[in-house]
């Protein structure tokens, strides 16, 4: 036994040794992360010389540059009890349990067992025909079995130490992801509450244009008693009061749909925070300043989607060396410390002790072409895989240009849009005292009015608008989260 014991030991020493030799001798490219070749954004100047009041947050918590308490209420209760990101909490613990499990496969497997057996021998097999003939025969036999079994596949080629490679960069692709999941939660959020606060104002808007369209009914009609009027001009001042009142179903329906759709994404049934977003109806948040310092490498070191794409291609880089290993030769030992005896009397001495020790090799010398078509298939999901990474790179830079644009020229229509306002009012007032001196016909005064109303309207609107490019701005950007430093120099 001990001699037995210390041939074993050896053995596995040794097999430590080779195993260690060969660890650097991993089959298959090793992987180069791609450059990008990216020049400045061509829209950034057109951010950097915006005017606003709002300074520039960081862009890990771009929320709370806009200076909007229940804005960032709304925001960190989708990421608090938000389902999707649950979810995606949930892939990134099955993605770890992946790697560790790869990794487990580069460790011998050992295995404590026991086992009891009673059987009442046939004398018609085989063994009992013979047995059977010797004095003192007994047809009832027990054995007992005590000890514990150990595998181990050397990886020579380095496989096994890739396909863990793989699984760890999958799993640094769904942490990634989940973060990515975490900044479409915090925009979509953002996006939703700026668009009630928008419907809320345009709500606004029509409810005083209501009340100013009812007091020119009452004028008209007023006129009408003097003799000043007939009724065709009623009729006119009716309608434009009715069709200011039709508004209001419409924008009622985008609201309870925006209301419904923020309450989801809080992880709450619609209807839940309604009243308390409705309660009391906020201003448009004001638009912060944006910082536009980052090239973009920066916003694709920086957003996940990318980081995503990147770790997917390496762990395709990976996958063609586990492909490659699969021309070598694949070694693996076993063995067994245990004790066998046909009764407990005698079970832990040394005459019942049973080691095996068993070595095994096994290489595939033909398969009509199986790895090299495993080779080939890894060769092509890694070359779709860096096509994949290109393409998201270009539509991020694609989506900064996209917003940096979007943002400016919707400001600059905003400004437009409040000197239109301004115009259309004072006209509005002056067309009022017109009609009222019998100077202008009611024709003109509806006119004016109805300009107003869709001028305001469009204000609002625009307003809301250029707050939630502004979301689209920040998420561009890959804002939404703390990026640590070793995943920020990928």
């Amino acid at each position: 036994m001990k001699s037995f014991m210390m041939k074993t030991h050896k053995a596995i020493i040794g097999s430590l040794f080779v195993s260690a030799f060969l660890a650097g001798c991993a089959v298959g490219p090793d992987y180069v992360a791609p450059k990008d070749d990216l020049v400045g954004f061509h829209n950034k100047d057109a951010v950097a010389s915006r005017q606003t009041t709002l300074p520039a947050p960081k862009l890990d918590t771009w929320w709370t540059g806009f200076n909007d308490p229940e804005l960032e209420k709304v925001v960190q209760r989708a990421l608090d009890q938000n389902l999707s990101l649950q979810a995606s909490i949930a892939r990134v613990t099955q993605a770890r349990a992946a790697a560790q499990a790869a990794g487990a496969a580069l460790l011998p497997t050992v295995d404590a067992g026991a086992s009891y057996t009673a059987e009442h021998q046939s004398t018609q097999s085989p063994l009992g025909t013979l047995a059977s003939a010797f004095p003192n025969y007994s047809r009832d036999q027990k054995e007992y079995v005590v000890g514990a079994t150990a595998s181990w596949e050397i990886d020579l080629a380095g496989g096994l130490r890739r396909a863990h490679s793989a699984a760890r960069d999958e799993e640094q692709a769904a942490e990634a992801q989940q973060l990515g999941t975490r900044i479409t939660v915090a925009a979509d959020a953002a996006d939703a509450y700026l668009q009630i606060r928008g419907l809320q104002a345009r709500l606004a808007v029509t409810q005083d244009q209501i009340d100013t369209d009812a007091h020119l009914l009452d004028l008209v009609k007023a006129r009408k008693q003097a003799g000043a009027a007939d009724e065709r001009e009623v009729a006119q001042a009716e309608a434009l009061l009715r069709q200011a009142r039709a508004t209001l179903p419409t924008l009622r329906v985008s609201l309870e749909a925006q209301l419904n759709r923020l309450d989801v994404l809080m992880g709450a049934q619609p209807g839940t925070y309604a009243a308390e977003l409705g309660a009391d109806a906020g201003a448009i948040p004001g638009v912060p300043a944006i910082g536009t310092g980052d090239q973009p490498v920066d916003v694709l070191r920086r957003r996940p989607d990318i980081i995503a794409a990147e770790r997917h291609l390496a762990a395709s880089n990976e996958q063609i060396g586990v492909a490659i290993s699969g021309y070598y030769p694949k070694i693996s030992l076993a063995g067994a410390l245990g004790f066998d005896s046909i009764s407990t009397n005698h079970l832990l001495s040394a005459k019942s002790f049973q080691p095996v020790g068993t070595g095994a090799l096994q290489w595939r010398l033909f398969d009509f072409g199986k790895v090299d078509a495993e080779v080939k298939n890894a060769r092509g999901s890694y070359a779709e895989a860096l096509a994949d990474y290109r393409e998201a790179a270009l539509k991020a830079t694609e989506d900064v240009e996209d917003a940096f644009m979007t943002l400016s020229q919707t400001e600059l229509r905003t400004q437009e849009l409040e000197q239109e306002v301004a115009a259309l009012t004072r006209a509005r007032d002056l067309s009022e005292k017109a009609y009222r001196a019998g100077s202008i016909t009611l024709t003109d005064v509806l006119d004016a009015d109805r300009q107003l109303l869709d001028s305001r309207d469009d204000l609002d609107a625009t307003k809301a608008d250029a707050a939630r490019a502004a979301v689209r701005t920040f998420r561009a950007l890959g804002g939404g989260w703390d990026a640590p430093q070793q995943l920020a120099q990928r």
